[in-house]
């Protein structure tokens, strides 16, 4: 945790990621200036909901949840860690939120009560225990519902119509998906749920203290909405659950307003009664938000849990090959194209800790003992069921210069495997539905890391930038706060771009070196042909 006092009293604007991991906050004055950082981690800060990475496996190695109280709790920590240090609540004119995407909270019918109802002196966890149908979230890191996205592309015309209609073919991880199995599998459940929400809105609806709208570029990633209308599309529903629109509730655009910050919060922390709450949305439209890509060729990349390459269009070109295309968070008229790995800092981490090292700077000395291309060595690490490429089977798969599989690898080797293939293969796939960088804005906890910038900026050939705050979502979601309570008080869109035209500058972290560059060029049509016999 890091914080700034001030005793200036001009407004702040707070932004909330709650995360695979963790919740974070950032919080930003209104010259968009950072002026502090709060975090929770679930695994270590709450111990008792026996998380791993924050999440359960179920030992099919297919269902991934995750206890959507331990996320009610982690607001509770974190708002007081903020007040034991001295937060000026009372001076948060807005807030707006991040929420990891595809995760789903499913309500019962006393969760509304319980919401309008908090009452100060008690803290949230213990007020809204008993509010959910479900006790185990499904989130994005869930590969079990593939019965059910065959089900969705047959009756919606295939794979290539559902990415037409949604945004993205049908995703295991995609939220219409696991409702479908969830109401196939445990109907009593989903018929004693009230409403369902994303872990996005959810977060929002205990701000406000009522259930909150699913704004439109979070709502893109569910199977279910159509981008085009930015409604519900009543196909999607129908081949998915009875009385799911009921379920869902509204749709909002992401600049919209989803309420006040709820009495609860002014009485236990100081909040002023008129702080406004913005609609929240997911983590990945959050993160383009924050690295404020505005041009065709802006395209940034977030090393966090999930790995991530996206960045703006003007036009959707859904495919049912490669990646998803969203409603674009700050423009309600354009769109933003996203690819996603699943395999990303969890893999890292244990490619770091099969090489025997204990720190990120002795794992950057050791990728530095291997040359550039790595004598054309190659690894596959599928550590969770990948989504790009489609990659059910999970292990690790190494191949030597030579192209023939092999069982280790030195451990520099090793180091620099990892790097190499998650950078290469992010370069093929983005390039196949238009992610052509002429630069790269790097985020997530990883962008701080030297080596693997260098290694990124080697990759693509082109500079690589960082922002000030390694947190894009949580930063994006404080920039979304100023743009929609500016909107709100204009009373009409404000384009986005003129918010943050005061915005702190991103710093360059790499030049490519042209020589390694080319080494890589020469290596995409090998990588390619043994990634596709991995996913064969």
């Amino acid at each position: 945790m890091t914080t700034t006092k001030s005793d200036i009293t001009e407004p702040l604007f707070v932004g909330l990621d709650s995360s695979t991991q963790g919740l974070k906050t950032v919080i930003i004055d209104a010259a968009l200036n950072v002026t502090g950082e709060y975090g929770v981690n679930f695994d270590e800060d709450l111990p008792e909901f026996k998380t791993e990475g924050g999440v359960h496996h179920d030992e099919d190695g297919l269902t991934v949840t995750s206890p959507p109280l331990m996320w009610v709790k982690a607001l509770d920590l974190l708002l007081r860690k903020m007040a034991d240090d001295g937060f000026p609540f009372s001076r948060v004119a807005a807030i707006s939120g991040s929420g990891q995407q595809h995760g789903s909270v499913w309500l019962n019918d006393k969760a509304r009560n319980a919401l309008q109802g908090l009452k100060a002196g008690s803290t949230l966890a213990s007020q809204l225990r008993g509010i959910f149908s479900l006790k185990r979230s499904p989130i994005w890191m869930d590969s079990s519902t593939t019965a059910q996205c065959e089900d969705r592309e047959m009756m919606l015309g295939g794979a290539q119509a559902v990415a037409e209609l949604t945004g993205s073919r049908a995703y295991e991880r995609f939220t219409g998906n696991q409702i479908a199995k969830i109401y196939q599998q445990d109907p009593r459940s989903y018929d004693t749920t009230e409403h369902i929400a994303l872990v996005s809105s959810f977060m929002a609806s205990l701000l406000i203290g009522d259930y909150a709208p699913i704004d439109t570029s979070d709502g893109s990633g569910m199977n279910l909405m159509s981008i085009r209308s930015k409604q519900w599309s009543s196909g999607a529903l129908d081949c998915t659950a009875p009385g799911l629109a009921y379920r869902l509730g509204e749709i909002a655009a992401s600049h919209e307003l989803a309420g006040k910050v709820q009495g609860y919060f002014v009485e236990e922390f100081g909040f002023d009664p008129g702080c406004d709450v913005v609609v929240f949305s997911g983590d990945n439209p959050n993160s383009l938000a924050g690295l404020r890509l505005q041009h065709t060729g802006d395209i940034a990349i977030s090393l966090g849990t999930s790995d991530t390459v996206f960045g703006s269009l003007a036009e959707p070109k859904p495919s049912a090959d490669e990646g998803h295309i969203f409603v674009n968070p700050v423009d309600p008229d354009a769109y933003m194209a996203m690819i996603c790995y699943k395999n990303g800092s969890l893999t890292r981490e244990y490619v770091r800790d099969l090489c025997s090292v204990e720190s990120w700077k002795e794992y950057g000395d050791l990728v530095d003992t291997s040359p550039v291309g790595n004598e054309g060595q190659i690894g596959f690490y599928i550590r969770e069921p990948e989504i790009t490429p489609t990659i059910l089977n999970t292990g690790v798969h190494r191949f030597g210069g030579n192209g023939q599989e092999v069982d280790s690898f030195s451990e520099a080797a090793e180091a620099r495997a990892v790097l190499e293939g998650q950078f290469l293969s992010m370069r093929i796939h983005g390039s196949k539905i238009g992610l052509a960088p002429a630069t790269i804005l790097a985020t997530g906890g990883a962008s701080v890391d030297p080596t693997v910038i260098r290694v990124m900026s080697d990759v693509f050939g082109v500079p690589v930038f960082v922002g000030e705050s390694a947190n894009s979502a949580a930063l994006g979601a404080a920039y979304r706060a100023v743009h929609g309570w500016t909107c709100g008080k204009e009373g009409k869109f404000i384009p986005f771009a003129d918010i943050l035209a005061t915005a702190p500058p991103f710093q360059k972290a790499a030049d490519p070196d042209m020589d390694a560059h080319a080494l890589y060029t020469a290596m995409l049509d090998r990588y390619a042909e043994l990634e596709n016999g991995i996913a064969g």
